[in-house]
């Protein structure tokens, strides 16, 4: 059996340790971030789409008898007030958060083999179901992208389940990020939870992640989390 995955933001963080996860697992994993597999910059929709319509993914997909795909890259954007907000990082945030999630799906649908089935995993995050003071764009976005998982669900494609993940905090990059963000409202409490040891590892997450991504009952709750 040929498993195939495709992971985007691998080369580091929670990407990393769910590319890892996967290997483990027997899969296949085309890596798709700016500095690690294949090298796209999914911040710049222009590239992407360059890099879809060309024949690596759909070569890739031609000998698959299984199908993940997880859309794991995500950028913070602007952690601050609506109206002091940076526009070219509120862009960015948007083209990688959920652009890039919906055509790579969109792209995996039309390139799977005869119909073959796929799971697809959003990561997303408890700021897309709830909002927090500072946090519009991200929020936004990770709200986004579990509605988009939801609408697919819905369609009832033949062979797909869908989810979109909320993996709870975790001791990554960006949450270095957060906590270094002088100017988002909710900073000290992101601060409190990794001097507290609140925060789960990359790798308990993207085991986490993969655990269920795999999991027999997948898709039957499209917006969830571990």
């Amino acid at each position: 059996m040929t498993r195939k995955a495709i992971v985007t933001g691998i080369s580091r963080g929670l990407g990393a340790e769910i590319g890892a996860e996967l290997e483990r697992r027997g899969f296949e994993v085309l890596g798709v971030s700016r500095s690690a597999g294949e090298a796209v910059d999914l911040a710049d929709p222009s590239a992407l789409t360059s890099w879809l319509s060309g024949d690596t993914l759909r070569d890739f997909l031609a000998d698959a008898d299984d199908i993940v795909l997880v859309n794991n890259a995500g950028l913070l954007g602007p952690a601050t007030l609506a109206g002091e907000q940076d526009a070219e990082a509120t862009i960015a945030a948007v083209n990688v958060n959920v652009t890039a999630p919906i055509l790579l799906t969109n792209a995996v649908l039309r390139d799977r083999p005869d119909g073959l089935p796929v799971r697809v995993a959003h990561i997303s995050s408890g700021a897309g179901r709830r909002p927090l003071e500072g946090w519009s764009v991200y929020c936004a976005t990770k709200a986004a992208v579990d509605h988009h998982a939801q609408t697919v669900a819905a369609e009832q494609l033949p062979g797909v389940r869908i989810a979109a993940i909320a993996p709870g905090v975790v001791d990554t990059d960006m949450q270095a990020e957060i906590r270094g963000s002088q100017d988002f409202p909710a900073r000290e409490e992101f601060v409190a939870m990794k001097d507290e040891g609140r925060l789960s590892t990359a790798a308990e997450a993207g085991a986490g992640v993969v655990d269920l991504l795999l999991s027999d009952g997948y898709g039957s709750e499209v917006l969830t989390r571990i």
